[in-house]
């Protein structure tokens, strides 16, 4: 029986990875067909079906395609050339797919920026967008002025709303614009290697870096996925997360359109509302982030829930407690979790649905893949190397850095940042031989005998304790399932004079959340060297976009009670639990006259 199973497994990663691999298999950097090609494919299949929702109001394909073409005129007739780019500045709206679409028809770049930024952060996305010319709209027009202030060369707004000053009003310009496609010569010559899009990263550890987005990239993303979930013209995908990021913007929808289905897109992520529109709308499929599950399962039962018509989920980050209750309690068929970064050159699926995996490796593709894990040392940040001055790869058990092979094939090219620097810092180098190099995921993995691969922890997160390493994340998700913790941050501060990182966790509670009860269960399930030292007692916790938590700021506040609001407590060992901290108490600590 054990034998049939597993024979059964193979044989479902099998078909669904062939599945997958035939809808990228033509992809190639020097070929003339772009993102735009695979588009304009789909749209001339399906013209007259159902392609986008938003707010009550669907567009067939063939009105998506108006819209992206009167964009396409428009960008061209300000003098906007192929190879120049213009900066995407706006919520999740019917037009922001079409948008960059239509951009990429005249070989254009679209920088897109992260609607929830302001001040500092959003003038320097813009400034290393190099863009002349920006489209915002009411809500982000005021945070655009704001930062107009600290632009390295003047940009252009464009208002797809009210327009005053030195603004322009989009609406009007556009309805100039003819909906017929430009002429394909504009483009003539460009091949899948140049660039569509600037996607930039999430910025949890400082300021956001634009990842350069080729049309393979952006290709490889759409047609992956829309081979990964077997999507058919019969599905409606549910997109509440940011089109500024892949997982929605590319993944979800390639996913949803390229295969002749459509997208029902929200413009923020609504716990109360979900389940009405998934049923209301008719969805199959939806893409998560983990964090957005989490809240899902955390929300009071609603009848909506129980008549859903959802065959799929896919998505990355789902932590495995809340991974087997999004089963029990939603009774979805299918949980596909995928990893990849954005800039990178590593993708897995999790094909089978082996729960709080991330993806699978079986021995007999391994060679096929271009993905390692290699020893690490969490205190140093480095790789660990042999006497032979090369790393070491991590075996089954083992914590080690996924890295991926650097090629120039569309899998396993890195195309980089902006920043050539940035992209510098990502390359590691006589890996397993001289003059090879590889792509640093920053993500630290295990796996198993099986070829399972498992999320530890981002480097840089996980430190050092008591001669251990301790992974935030690990720790973060045993503090949530205490009651009264809503949700927990986890992080390393420096405390002077002692070895390593202590461990501090930052806490939204509830009414019923105990700091004694509290400090008795993490005796109990956690290892010494694992337990936080210090405990932070949040209003909320800062997000991304994409919601991820920021660590920087509470790392840089440190554990001093006197500059931080709110609670703070430290585990003392004399009393075994936690106690207050207070201005005397820090003092003592500084001093060495606490062992903590």
């Amino acid at each position: 029986m054990r034998l049939k199973a597993r024979l059964e497994r193979d044989w479902r990663f099998f078909r669904d990875l062939n599945r997958t691999l035939k809808r990228v298999k033509t992809i190639a950097p020097t070929s003339a067909n772009l993102v735009c090609d695979d588009i304009q494919a789909a749209v001339d299949q399906w013209r007259e079906r159902p392609a986008l929702t938003y707010e009550k109001r669907t567009v067939t394909f063939a009105e998506m395609d108006a819209i992206a073409n009167r964009f396409a005129h428009w960008a061209k007739g300000i003098g906007v050339r192929r190879g120049q780019t213009v900066a995407l500045f706006m919520p999740n709206r019917l037009e922001y797919f079409p948008i960059w679409y239509g951009l990429t028809k005249i070989g254009a770049v679209a920088a897109l920026i992260n609607n929830q930024l302001a001040g500092a952060p959003l003038a320097h996305c813009l400034n290393i967008s190099g863009a002349a010319h920006a489209i915002v709209d009411d809500e982000t027009s005021p945070a655009f002025e704001e930062a107009k202030g600290l632009l390295e060369r003047p940009m252009q707004q464009w208002v797809l709303g009210h327009a005053h000053g030195d603004q322009r009003d989009l609406t009007q310009a556009l309805k100039s614009c003819s909906q017929l496609p430009p002429d394909r010569s504009v483009r003539e010559g460009m091949t899948a290697g140049d660039t569509a899009l600037y996607i930039y990263t999430s910025g949890t550890t400082g300021l956001p870096k634009a990842a350069r987005i080729t049309h393979v990239r952006a290709q490889l993303y759409m047609r992956g996925f829309a081979g990964a979930t077997g999507a058919t013209e019969k599905d409606r995908v549910y997109i509440t997360l940011p089109l500024y990021h892949a997982t929605g913007g590319l993944c979800a929808m390639g996913a949803g359109l390229l295969n002749g289905g459509s997208v029902v897109l929200k413009k923020k992520f609504s716990a109360s509302h979900f389940w009405d529109d998934v049923a209301a709308e008719g969805c199959t499929m939806f893409v998560y982030i983990g964090e957005l599950c989490r809240y899902l399962v955390n929300q009071p039962e609603v009848e909506a829930e129980g008549r859903h018509k959802l065959r799929m989920v896919f998505g990355n980050g789902l932590r495995a407690d809340v991974w087997a209750e999004m089963k029990r309690r939603f009774r979805i068929p299918e949980i596909l979790e995928f990893y990849g970064a954005t800039e990178g050159n590593v993708s897995m699926f999790n094909f089978d649905g082996k729960v709080g995996a991330i993806g699978r490796t079986p021995k007999w593709l391994k060679k096929k893949v271009n993905y390692r894990l290699v020893q690490f040392d969490v205190e140093t940040e480095e790789e660990v190397r042999g006497m032979n001055g090369l790393c070491i790869e991590a075996g089954p058990g083992q914590i080690g850095e996924c890295i991926g092979k650097i090629g120039h094939d569309a899998r396993s090219e890195f195309t980089g940042y902006v920043d050539k620097a940035a992209s510098d810092k990502k390359i590691l180098r006589d890996v397993f031989e001289k003059g090879d190099a590889w792509f640093r995921t920053g993500d630290l993995m295990k796996t198993d005998a099986e070829g399972y691969f498992y999320f530890v922890d981002r480097i840089g997160d996980t430190f050092r304790w008591k001669g251990e390493n301790v992974s935030t994340g690990e720790v973060a998700e045993r503090l949530q399932a205490i009651p009264g913790v809503m949700e927990a941050n986890v992080y390393g501060v420096t405390v002077e004079g002692a070895d390593g990182r202590a461990g501090m966790a930052g806490l939204v509670v509830g009414p019923e959340f105990d700091i004694k009860a509290f400090g008795e269960t993490v005796a109990h399930d956690l290892p010494p060297y694992a337990q936080p030292v210090f405990v932070r007692i949040l209003p909320a916790i800062e997000t991304t976009g994409t919601f991820k938590y920021r660590k920087i700021d509470l790392v840089a506040d440190g554990f001093d009670p006197t500059a931080i609001k709110g609670a703070v407590y430290y585990r003392d060992p004399v009393k075994g639990g936690y106690v207050r901290l207070t201005k005397p108490g820090y003092a003592k600590i500084l001093a060495g006259g606490v062992k903590l």
